[in-house]
């Protein structure tokens, strides 16, 4: 065989299995990116990062800096050693293509470079690489710069050297396939709130982002530096600045058990909701797992022993429960691991049992010494327990009150309730409907088959402010609750949501286009989020968006979503002609007819609703305590930067 024949042959063969593996990822993007929505194009991004950081965990990397480009491609530099370009003695290619082109292949694999790896799904870049039209990898590294660039993962050339350098570090440039991402726009906060999660998760690490699409008034770009030297303590103080706090400074443990790195720290304040996060690696486990349990456990534990050895408990006539120990904790849990299993709904939820007793037994020394130290505060956090206790006892009866017996049957339904007739949960819808009126209109207006209306008398409780007992005692949310057909507690907890009834896999939230209007809608997703967070979490909450104006000349009627979509419309109708189109604001859904909200707001083939994602557990907690607590000063000034999304008037 000819030398050319036998370089084909290998060259033909490794190239199919490339084509392959990167394929699957083209075919079934959800699989490894979690979905093709906004969720999904930001975590392109991550998965990048999270090599970056992988270097900073080995101790190879010090500052990583993130770019949106003008043209909406995405830039993530750093200063680590640069991937390895070398020939790869199996693939018979350079590493770095086999880095980018290789499902599971890279570093993180040998545990000899690195000990743990954040990625969620463990298939970094070279995942990126498929699902991108254009990527760029530039590596310096031992003095020289190397790149190569692919499309739709497909090399272009091979590794080729381009210069010299005397600096380390790795730069991809990347830009998504809008064939496959049904979202198409980086959001400059999502990413930065991710970034400063990092900062706090990986303290003495430089964390930027800088977008080259926007300037400030000055004429730099709009841009954001995280970086924390003491981690966890400060994500809490951040994550808690506007609660009211109990106890004088945060409670920080750091230390392993098992050979699992554990690091916690946690403060209580005067809230009532428990809010806590726990991290895998750096990946935010928001459905908790084997970590959780373990800290949960430990906590129970060790304060309860101290509260019942201090006699603190004597004068308490009822049964202290898990519960109790959690109201007003704000706490990060992040533990390292080697190999992650992870489960559940959106693969976010630790397996690896060996995990539970390794944070159990680490939290359970660390607080006993704490207490042992700290007595003054020890009082201070049972008092507030008891208070939990107390408060608890009475919601109990309260609770009871939103359980229904038989759902399905549609026994104990709400009297305001339009159900409607299908009884396949994953073809129906209900709107939760801003008054009488709008519900009113709503009700003519609807496909009774499969659309039910719920109307909302006022503004719901404020539940970020309230006890247990009085969310369970409202009657807007009891009817709230019966009308879903979700119950609340089971024996490992009281607070957990019972989804098993559920009536409806789409509930709309549809109030008018004014301040009270938004003001109703973070009410109801302020609830949502504190008391109904599952829902959230499977994608079954959803936000309508009734068009802002209706446009009239003779008889072309049209409706607008937005200023700048009414603007150009009204020059469409003017065709260059000098005459006043007639411009009609819906301030309210009342506003317009039956027919008219069908066509605009609730027609699944035109309508356009807002999935409600949660896209970073702790700074949604962070935004709903600003928004909807006592603290103003942070309130007014998140109104003032953010007014000009809300399309509200005053």
């Amino acid at each position: 065989m000819s030398e050319e024949n036998k370089n084909n042959e290998e060259y033909g063969a490794s190239n199919i299995q490339v084509l392959e593996g990167l394929e699957a990822v083209r075919k079934r993007p959800a699989m490894y990116i979690g979905d093709v929505g906004q969720k999904g194009l930001h975590h392109l991004v991550y998965e990048v990062v999270d090599n970056s950081i992988d270097e900073a965990l080995a101790g190879h990397c010090s500052d990583i800096d993130v770019f949106i480009n003008e043209d909406n491609s995405i830039t993530v530099k750093d200063n680590g050693r640069g991937i390895p370009t070398a020939m790869h003695e199996k693939e018979k290619k350079s590493a770095l293509e086999v880095v980018m082109t290789v499902l599971h292949a890279g570093g993180k694999f040998d545990k000899g470079s690195y000990k743990v790896s954040g990625g969620l799904h463990g298939v970094g870049v070279s995942c990126v690489n498929a699902l991108s039209t254009d990527l760029r990898v530039e590596v310096h590294r031992g003095g020289k710069v190397f790149e190569q660039e692919y499309k739709i993962g497909v090399p272009q050339y091979d590794v080729r050297e381009i210069g010299t350098t005397d600096r380390t570090g790795t730069e991809v440039t990347f830009k998504p396939d809008l064939s496959i991402f049904v979202e198409s726009i980086y959001h400059y906060d999502i990413l930065a709130a991710r970034l400063r999660e990092l900062s706090f998760l990986n303290k003495g690490i430089n964390l930027s982002i800088t977008d080259l699409r926007r300037k400030n008034e000055d004429g730099t770009h709009v841009s954001e530096k995280f970086f924390s030297e003491v981690g966890l303590q400060e994500f809490v103080t951040f994550l808690d600045s506007t609660r009211d706090p109990i106890l004088d400074t945060v409670i920080y443990f750091d230390g392993e058990k098992n050979g699992v790195p554990v690091e916690v720290a946690m403060v209580y304040n005067s809230s009532y909701s428990e809010n806590v996060h726990s991290y895998v690696n750096n990946i935010n486990t928001h459905e908790g797992g084997t970590h959780l349990a373990g800290y949960r456990r430990a906590l129970t534990r060790t304060l309860k022993k101290y509260a019942d050895e201090s006699g603190l408990l004597k004068k308490v006539k009822f049964e202290v429960s898990g519960d109790d120990f959690r109201e007003g904790l704000t706490a990060v849990i992040s533990v390292k691991v080697m190999e992650p299993q992870f489960e559940g709904q959106t693969k976010t939820k630790l397996g690896n049992k060996e995990v539970t007793g390794a944070v159990d037994k680490a939290v359970g020394e660390m607080l006993t010494n704490y207490l042992e130290e700290n007595p003054k505060q020890a009082q201070v956090i049972v008092q507030k327990v008891i208070l939990a206790a107390t408060a608890r006892n009475a919601a109990r009866k309260a609770r009871e009150l939103v359980q229904r017996k038989n759902v399905l049957s549609g026994s104990g339904l709400p009297g305001k309730l339009s159900d409607c007739s299908e009884r396949d949960p994953t073809k129906c819808e209900i709107y939760l409907v801003e008054g009488d009126s709008a519900g009113g209109t709503a009700k003519q207006g609807r496909d009774r088959h499969f659309q039910a209306i719920m109307p909302l008398r006022g503004k719901i409780l404020n539940v970020e402010k309230a006890m247990q007992h009085k969310v369970f005692e409202n009657e807007e949310i009891k009817n709230i609750y019966k009308a879903l057909g979700v119950s609340l507690g089971t024996e490992e907890d009281e607070r957990a949501l019972n989804t098993e009834k559920l009536r409806y896999h789409k509930i709309v939230i549809m109030t008018d286009a004014d301040i009270d209007g938004s003001h109703i809608a973070t009410l109801l997703l302020t609830f949502f989020f504190r008391y109904l967070k599952p829902l959230v979490e499977h994608g079954y909450v959803y936000i309508a968006t009734p068009p802002l104006y209706l446009l009239k000349r003779g008889k072309d009627h049209r409706y607008c979503w937005d200023e700048n979509n009414r603007d150009k419309i009204i020059e469409e109708m003017k065709g260059g002609k000098d005459v006043n189109v007639i411009i009609q604001r819906y301030k309210g859904l009342g506003e317009m007819n039956a027919s008219q909200l069908w066509d605009t707001t609730m027609n699944p083939e035109f309508r356009t609703l807002k999935k409600v994602s949660i896209d970073s557990a702790a700074e949604a907690d962070r935004v709903f305590s600003m928004l909807m607590g006592d603290d103003v000063p942070p309130r007014r000034a998140f109104i003032e930067a953010n007014a000009k999304y809300a399309n509200i008037d005053a």
